[in-house]
């Protein structure tokens, strides 16, 4: 099977946290610099009103079919965990090693991006989560998408200590990167909170998706 030449992972601390945000403004600022990049969406799950997806967004940012991005099936139309979605319409079971599989890419990428859905704890099948996704893939690099307020110095720590093993359990793991979405500059809560992740903690911390870009290229 093909493997970009760097494989890329977007989790978060939580549902709703921004990690489809993160992942299109990587996608577009990589690709507007002349990099090769894909997208994919292993499996989501949305409300049935719902018109744009998260693979109709990871597309429109990537330059590709949304079905290539989630195929049809792993779409499920109830606002639930996926695994949870699946169930409740009658759909068979999947595991980690289904989604695993199914994650296919073109030839000569340079950078491969896979977002999970939910939280990184949040259930993605029917015999684990994004981290059990992790593990699977081996990617390169995992971001971890989090809010900048408050809460946030345990989120991450939280979410550090479930990834565990993935990332060689270590904060300062070359591999994880925390991205601070909604970072404002001049807030003094946000600025601490970088702060204490960053100095204190030995996390790679970013605010600004260019500069996180620039990272995943070169690093």
């Amino acid at each position: 099977m093909s493997r970009p030449e760097k494989l890329v992972v977007i989790t978060g601390t939580g549902t709703g946290i921004g990690k489809t945000w993160v992942a299109t403004e990587l996608l577009q600022y990589l690709r507007g610099r002349g990099f090769r990049v894909a997208a994919r969406k292993p499996v989501q799950s949305i409300d049935p009103e719902e018109r744009v997806t998260d693979a109709d967004a990871l597309a429109g940012a990537s330059g590709e079919d949304p079905n290539a991005v989630c195929l049809p099936n792993r779409t499920y139309r109830v606002p639930l965990a996926p695994p949870m979605a699946a169930e409740a319409l009658g759909s068979p079971v999947f595991t980690i090693a289904d989604l695993a599989a199914e994650v296919s890419w073109p030839d000569g990428l340079d950078i491969g991006l896979v977002e999970g859905a939910g939280g990184c704890c949040s259930p993605l099948a029917a015999d684990g989560d994004t981290c059990d996704l992790i593990a699977a893939l081996s990617p390169d690099r995992v971001v971890l998408v989090t809010h900048a307020g408050l809460g946030s110095i345990h989120d991450v720590r939280s979410a550090t200590r479930a990834l565990g093993a993935r990332l060689g359990d270590s904060p300062g793991n070359p591999s994880l990167a925390v991205h601070l979405n909604r970072f404002l500059p001049g807030d003094s809560l946000h600025q601490a909170n970088e702060e204490w992740l960053k100095e204190r903690y030995g996390y790679a911390t970013f605010h600004d998706p260019p500069a996180l870009a620039e990272m995943l290229a070169i690093g």
